[in-house]
């Protein structure tokens, strides 16, 4: 079982920048894809970025792009999400996950732990 603990989240001008980061209780984090997810009022679940396991690569939904950036260090048993340029339509909880030696996923089924969230507000 791997537990992960999101933080960084908060009420943020649009404009503004924040960083989130998760923290896996895991031995072998560094064999894990690891993504953000974001789920704002009457919406469903969605994608934001991933990071796979064996070569770092990442992915980003095309409405981040440019202004998100998703990072980890295996050393931490930790993922960052760096958020740039928030706009209100960003306001949500964010949630990480993490699926064990998956290549590449951006599908919410294939994720196997995730996070309780936290909350990012976009201010206008």
């Amino acid at each position: 079982q791997v537990q992960l603990v999101e933080s960084g989240g908060g009420l943020v001008q649009a404009g503004g920048s924040l960083r989130l980061s998760c923290a896996a209780s895991t031995r072998t984090f560094s064999r894990y894809t690891m993504g953000w997810f974001r789920q704002a009022p009457g919406k469903e679940r969605e994608f934001v970025a991933r990071i796979i396991w064996s070569d770092g690569s990442t992915y980003y939904a095309d409405s981040v792009k440019g202004r998100f950036t998703i990072s980890r260090d295996n050393a931490k048993n930790t993922v960052y999400l760096q958020m740039n340029s928030l706009k209100p339509e960003n306001t949500a909880v964010y949630y990480c996950a993490a699926v064990f030696l998956v290549a590449s996923t951006n599908n919410i089924a294939d994720y196997t732990y995730w996070g309780k969230g936290t909350q990012v507000t976009v201010s206008s």
